[in-house]
């Protein structure tokens, strides 16, 4: 390699460059070499700072030219050079070069340092979880055997040792995400159970299916939350337990529904009205004037037979709009 670099550089430097950071690289990660190591090389090899961000598994690392550590909080310029870990996926490693229209060089630098750090976080971090129904049946069946469950969860890329989630769906089947904040969730009405290692994840899928009962559409005739995560419940969980799907729902949120078929802007109203820490915040939630909101409200205890206005009102309120979403079969 050695020699071909040599020849190649008599004929061609960048070519003569380019082959001997592949080969840095294959040594690299031949020799099994970290995260650090890698951005290291490639920061040492281009001159310039060199950046991974990788958000799905939550890596941050970048290294100065000099081979110091030097770790940053501002965001990467997009003008950097730049590469995913996997195609369709956002840049995740960054060479920090801006004076200078982006090099052959610089180009197989990135390619073979997101190569081998795709491997090390593929071996030490776990892949990004695939999105095979029969692998997460596996993984969220309490009665399946603990390696039948491992063993289906390593099929996904989970780490085993790791947190994730049950996330249950109005349609379509169950997931499971990463338990960190920024986790990407599909669309419509989810319930998300609490965040547990792997052979937890039958818990949080039970959590997660209690929790897409409390879930709305989020429009005027059905207000409230599209996601609801179960440790955010708390005791209005147990709510769960004693509404049925599909029966005779509670008196009042039968008033709830008889004053509301009658009266199009009523639940909005109320579930604004619930849900904001104050009327004036109320009535900008719905963009109306704030008498106008205590028009409707008269109205509204008129309709319903209590005050909603009054903190007891307003829990008895809170009360009936969840029972609401609870009743529904």
């Amino acid at each position: 390699m050695k020699e071909l670099a040599g020849r190649l550089t008599a004929l061609d430097p960048d070519a003569g460059a380019a082959v001997q950071v592949i080969a840095y690289f294959d040594r690299l990660a031949e020799s099994r070499a970290g995260l650090e190591a890698l951005v290291r090389g490639a920061a040492v090899l281009a001159g310039v700072p060199a950046r991974l961000a990788d958000s799905d598994r939550r890596v941050q690392v970048r290294v100065e030219p000099d081979g110091t550590r030097r770790d940053t909080g501002l965001p990467p310029d997009t003008a950097w050079p730049s590469t995913p870990l996997a195609p369709g996926k956002p840049p995740a490693l960054w060479l920090e070069r801006t004076a200078t229209a982006p090099s052959v060089v610089d180009a197989v630098i990135l390619e073979r340092a997101a190569g081998a750090v795709r491997l090390v976080l593929d071996r030490t971090r776990g892949r990004a979880p695939v999105d095979d129904p029969a692998l997460v049946e596996t993984v969220l069946d309490a009665t399946a055997p603990d390696q039948a469950r491992l063993h289906a969860a390593r099929g996904l890329g989970l780490d085993p040792a790791a947190p994730a989630r049950a996330v249950a769906s109005q349609v379509g089947h169950p997931r499971i995400v990463a338990a960190h904040p920024d986790a990407e969730l599909p669309p419509g009405r989810l319930g998300v159970g609490s965040a547990v290692p792997v052979l937890d994840l039958p818990r949080s899928w039970t959590e997660a299916r209690t929790a897409l009962r409390f879930t709305a559409d989020g429009t005027a005739q059905d207000p409230g939350r599209r996601v609801v995560y179960a440790d955010e419940l708390g005791g209005v969980a147990l709510l769960a337990d004693l509404v049925v799907p599909g029966a005779e729902p509670p008196p009042d949120v039968r008033d709830l529904e008889t004053a509301a078929a009658a009266t199009p802007w009523l639940l909005a109203t109320l579930d604004a009205v619930a849900s904001t820490a104050s009327l004036r915040a109320a009535a900008a939630e719905v963009n109306v004037h704030h008498s106008t909101l205590q028009d409707r409200l008269t109205h509204a205890e008129h309709l319903l037979g209590w005050p909603v206005r009054t903190p007891q009102g307003r829990l008895r309120l809170q009360l009936a709009l969840t029972m609401r979403h609870l009743a529904r079969p």
